[in-house]
């Protein structure tokens, strides 16, 4: 672990390879889970604003569960997630061509919603944990269903911190993005000298 600002960072996120492969995964990550996809109390709230912006890219079951179950839920752990269709996929989950999606991104990407998706699907394989005194935790988590974005990470030799360059400085910043590249080439030097 090494600490950056106020949060401590896994070393895992500069050393594990890791390009997300939806290819091979088939966007599994939006269906498969104990819950939903972890969700920041400020972004049910733009959810609930951009509603009709990505409402019609739902499906119906989707828009349904969120009419019963609201903009998000609180799971077994007490933390706020999107809730599910049927205890299985993300209600904001979509899927084309045996590919799942997500509505709300694909709304975004064409223009017509100004929230990208939940800050936790964008970052992911990172998971954060928020502590009390206001630092956090970047932790590298790794599931089975990811494997095809291990290999791939691998095979082009792209560490996850750098996969993930967009979502960190999203969350976090440009510079705590720069302080995580100089760290990782910190660390590459100190794996060369021995």
């Amino acid at each position: 672990m090494i600490e950056i600002d106020d949060k401590i960072v896994s070393l895992d996120l500069l050393r594990e390879m890791f390009v997300c492969d939806l290819a091979k995964c088939k966007g599994i990550c939006c269906v498969e889970g104990d819950s939903g996809a972890p969700l920041d109390i400020d972004e049910v709230d733009i959810l609930e604003q951009e509603w009709e912006s990505y409402a019609p890219y739902m499906t119906d079951e989707g828009r349904r569960a969120v009419e019963e179950q609201g903009f998000m839920v609180v799971d077994v752990d007490g933390d706020y997630t999107t809730p599910l269709v049927d205890g299985a996929a993300c209600a904001y989950a979509f899927e084309e061509a045996g590919v799942t999606y997500c509505a709300i991104e694909r709304a975004y990407r064409e223009g017509k919603c100004a929230f990208m998706k939940p800050i936790s699907c964008h970052l992911y394989p990172i998971r954060v944990t928020r502590f009390r005194n206001g630092s956090a935790g970047l932790n590298y988590h790794r599931w089975s269903v990811c494997s095809g974005a291990r290999e791939c990470g691998k095979r082009l030799g792209v560490p996850a911190y750098k996969a993930l360059r967009e979502p960190i400085i999203r969350a976090f910043g440009e510079e705590f993005y720069a302080q995580m590249e100089l760290a990782a080439d910190m660390l590459n030097e100190e794996n060369n000298k021995q």
